[in-house]
């Protein structure tokens, strides 16, 4: 079997990527990452993961490059990415509360050897349970939010606020493994 390339420095990426069984490497990508939407957030996504599995690839050149990116879109029509500091993210969590939002995730494999590449996207609908500035605060004892998308996780500590969501509960936390799943077995890695 061609070696896995996880091109991803995300802790939650390496945890979910363990879940498939298959056994794999870590090279995060150096790719910079475009952060402004002009064709949507699916086309943000997908061109993001693509740049990162790219940069990877080329400096690899053997093994399989899965590339993601993640980013949360508000009810306000506001990307809403990974906060600068910690007043930020309280900011952009008491936003995510108002409304339900969207997280959408791109994700790319390259056979680095060959080129071929595919490249796919999922989308997520979040709902939130307001909660005080108090609560926040104590949420961010327990919870770094400047690592994440959104400034949340649902994985941890943040499932105490999130009662539903609409879609792929692994894409919120930043790779939706059944797409992934069925991108990988198209280069003849089965995960079952």
């Amino acid at each position: 079997m061609k070696k896995l390339i996880l091109a991803s420095a995300s802790p939650q990426r390496r945890k979910l990527m363990k879940i498939l069984g298959l056994a794999f490497i870590v090279r995060p990508s150096n790719a910079k990452e475009i952060t402004t939407i002009t064709n949507g957030c699916a086309h943000l996504v997908k061109t993001n993961a693509l740049l990162k599995a790219l940069e990877v690839a080329h400096r690899m050149r053997q093994g399989i490059v899965i590339g993601s990116d993640t980013v949360v879109y508000s009810s306000k029509g506001r990307l809403i990415l990974k906060p600068r500091n910690m007043k930020e993210a309280k900011k952009n969590l008491k936003e995510l509360m108002a409304a339900p939002h969207w997280v959408y995730s791109g994700v790319a494999v390259i056979d680095a050897a060959s080129g071929r590449r595919e490249v796919g996207w999922e989308k997520t609908r979040v709902f939130m349970t307001k909660i005080s500035d108090q609560m926040i605060d104590r949420y961010h004892k327990f919870v770094s939010p400047l690592d994440k998308a959104g400034g949340f996780d649902i994985e941890g500590k943040g499932a105490l606020f999130i009662p539903r969501i609409e879609g792929c509960y692994f894409n919120v936390v930043g790779l939706p493994l059944a797409k992934l799943a069925s991108m990988l077995k198209k280069f003849g890695v089965n995960a079952l």
